[in-house]
Parts: structure tokens; sequence; C-alpha cells
């Protein structure tokens, strides 16, 4: 995955509590055996009316925020299901990063494990950030990883972010690459375990052979 170190960016104000996953991604968007062509589908009933035009009123669709990459969101953002189409959608839409007070926990997890960045923020901090941004004037708001911090101007609001979280956006890892960089850890431990436990050593070979599979 593309690392994340730092994002300057145009941000969107997005205003909406318990924006949850069935309006980030729609289900008709969900029929596809593959993650193409998920970005026009995110936010869609938001951006476009029923017959396919763009939303003038929109914040997306307004001069300027064509290439907006941070959205700045009310709390709970991406609850609902557990549909990772969400995340999908949004990073082809060309976003980067979300700023909320709170997010869906399965949303949450879905971002770290495909590079986008979910930055919790404290409420009053949201409150501020939205104040600072404009839904008709495009501003800019940097987003970095490395200092755990959100700037707009010279006004500064941390974010939190586990280790763990922040070792995947910068280094471009998932949760399989993640998990090989501890790949001797875990040897360690399976070898130490199957010391103190010899009959569960190669349980799952003896299960092949078992079944014949």
């Amino acid at each position: 995955m593309d690392k994340l170190i730092s994002l300057t960016a145009v941000a969107a104000p997005l205003p909406i509590d318990n924006l949850d996953t069935d309006q980030i991604m729609p289900k008709q968007f969900l029929r596809g055996i593959d993650k193409s062509g998920l970005g026009r589908g995110a936010l869609y009933n938001m951006r476009f009316d029923g017959n396919g035009a763009p939303r003038p009123e929109c914040v997306f669709n307004r001069p300027g925020f064509e290439k907006t990459a941070v959205i700045v969101a009310g709390p709970n953002f991406g609850c609902g299901s557990s549909r990772e189409h969400a995340v999908w959608g949004l990073m082809q839409m060309g976003i980067r990063a979300v700023i909320a007070p709170g997010f869906g926990e399965i949303f949450y997890s879905n971002c770290f494990n495909n590079g986008l960045l979910a930055a919790r923020v404290m409420p009053e901090a949201a409150e501020e950030i939205l104040a600072a941004l404009s839904d008709t004037e495009p501003r800019m708001l940097t987003a970095d990883v490395v200092s755990r911090e959100i700037r707009i101007g010279d006004r500064v609001w941390p974010f939190e972010l586990s280790e763990r979280y922040r070792t995947m956006l910068l280094e471009g890892l998932d949760m399989t690459g993640t998990t090989l960089r501890e790949l001797d850890v875990i040897r360690a431990f399976r070898e130490k375990h199957e010391k103190a436990f010899p009959w569960m050593a190669g349980l799952p070979a003896k299960a092949r052979a078992r079944f014949g599979s």
C-alpha cells in the first residue's frame, strides 16, 4: 500500500452524526466481484440525484472541492454494516483521511488495513476544526501521522492513533504485512508453546494427513 506520512489537502466539512456504511457505499454498488468502480458509489445519494446528475448543493460538487482528500465528519462515522467497500470507495474517490470524534469499530479497522487514516479527535476539537473549514471556500488541512496532529494555519489539534496503526500507515503495511513483521516473535512463541504442550505440536499437519486434505 502507499505510505501515508503527512497529508496536506483540501478538506470537506461533513457535519453529520452516525453516517453509516450504507450511506457511504449504497447496496447497489456491492454487486461486483472486484473493487473497481466503487469511487462513483461513494456517498452516491449525497453527491447525485435520482437521475444520476451531480447535486450542486453537495460540498464535493462545488468548485475547488474536486480534489478533496480529507473529510471532517461528525461522531460515529462509518457505523452500521461491516462492508469494506465503504473504505475502498472513499479511497477511489480520492479520500486519504477522515477526521471525526468517533468511528464505527469495524470501519475503523478496515481503514488502516487499506491505508486510510481515521483520525479520532476530541469532540470539542472536531467542532473547532469544522468551524475552521468552509463548505463553499476550499481550505487546506494537514494531517501529520508522525506527530499525530491536525493543522489548519497556525492552529493545531492532536488526534488519537495507536502505535500499531501509525506504523501501518508510515510503512504502507496492511494487517498481513504487519503480522509478518513479527514472524520471529511468532516462531519463538510457537516453539515455547510446543515445548510446554508437546501433544499439540504439528496438529494441523496431523489433521490434514488424517482427513486426506
